[in-house]
């Protein structure tokens, strides 16, 4: 197990960014009556890049050198616009490299930041490996999302927020790509609430993170299929897997369909926007409602870039102007 330092987390909460710290916490009775318990989200996606992945970031560029060379980064989105909006404010060069099948409004947010956005490969773990060998050939940094404590520390400052004064939680659902968030959040409630559950949410077509964890050893699966890119992970990072270790309680899957229920229950209810990654923690509570009914769950809307045509397919159920699909339609993958 590879230990987070609490003293960093706490030095974290004192120095990010607040643009990015102390986001709200809210409730919907329709939220507990279709979990069947009681559900607190925490969004975190009312900031200039609509994810939490800014805290880490931010947190990560505080700490570099003056003489930092120019950073190199892959990225399906979200990670490397917090990377972007950081590096921006310190004038440090970024480029990042994404998938070509990368959302195109994730890819212009990065670009209008200030990173140069490279395209290559089907999918992030080839984007990554262009990233690295792009980094050794010109002398630069590569940074990698969940490769260093600073981006899980700066994650961390959630669960900071949700251990003050909200009342004793029985478990925390967080949506699981690279590692990062749930090895940050279950660090400090290690330290701060021990009897809280913390469990990582994957994809059904992206379980990497999930066989690895299981089984104590980095597996890396030849594809992912999921609509849920911020947690489309086949090739893990052993370090992320090693901050997990001993802060994670386990590691569960669910389905697109259900993510795509969530997701149109947190819009219908709260009004807010999320993604299916955003909307994994979630989508587990209603999978896994009998095993946790009556108890007090918190989870994260993590993130909130899709584009105009994600949105009228996955939160209206339209594709090409028609109707596709209920929102009831899809409770049989949601444990009904």
């Amino acid at each position: 197990m590879t230990l987070l330092s609490l003293e960093r987390i706490e030095a974290a909460l004192r120095t990010i960014d607040p643009v990015f710290l102390n986001s709200p916490l809210v409730r919907h009775d329709e939220l507990d009556r279709e979990a069947r318990c009681a559900i607190l989200a925490k969004v975190e996606t009312l900031n200039p890049i609509r994810s939490f992945k800014g805290r880490g970031a931010d947190f990560f560029v505080q700490n570099l050198s003056q003489r930092e060379r120019p950073l190199v980064a892959a990225s399906a989105g979200n990670f490397g616009q917090g990377l972007a909006f950081a590096s921006a404010k310190v004038n440090l060069p970024l480029t990042i490299f994404a998938a070509r099948t990368a959302s195109p409004v994730k890819i212009t947010a990065m670009r209008r930041m200030g990173a140069k956005v490279r395209l290559v490969g089907v999918d992030l773990d080839e984007a990554k490996s262009a990233a690295k060998r792009y980094a050794e050939e010109k002398g630069l940094r590569f940074v990698e999302d969940g490769g260093q404590a600073a981006f899980a520390e700066g994650a961390a400052t959630i669960a900071c927020e949700l251990a003050q004064g909200h009342g004793a939680l029985d478990a925390i659902f967080v949506p699981l790509g690279n590692g990062a968030l749930v090895s940050g959040i279950g660090a400090w409630m290690r330290h701060a609430a021990p009897r809280t559950r913390v469990i990582g949410v994957v994809a059904e077509g992206a379980r990497a993170m999930e066989l690895s964890f299981q089984q104590n050893r980095v597996i890396e699966t030849a594809r992912v299929n999921t609509i849920a890119d911020g947690i489309a992970i086949r090739v893990p990072i052993p370090f992320a897997l090693g901050t997990m270790w001993g802060n994670v309680d386990e590691v569960i899957a669910v389905s697109d369909q259900c993510m795509i229920r969530a997701l149109r229950l947190i819009h219908r209810t709260l009004g807010i926007v999320v993604e299916p990654a955003g909307a994994a923690g979630l989508a587990a509570a209603l999978a896994h409602r009998e095993r946790f009914r009556g108890q007090r769950i918190a989870t994260v809307l993590c993130g909130a870039n899709m584009t105009k045509g994600q949105m009228r397919e996955w939160m209206l159920g339209e594709v090409g102007g028609k109707k596709r699909g209920s929102v009831s339609g899809t409770l049989s993958a949601c444990g009904e």
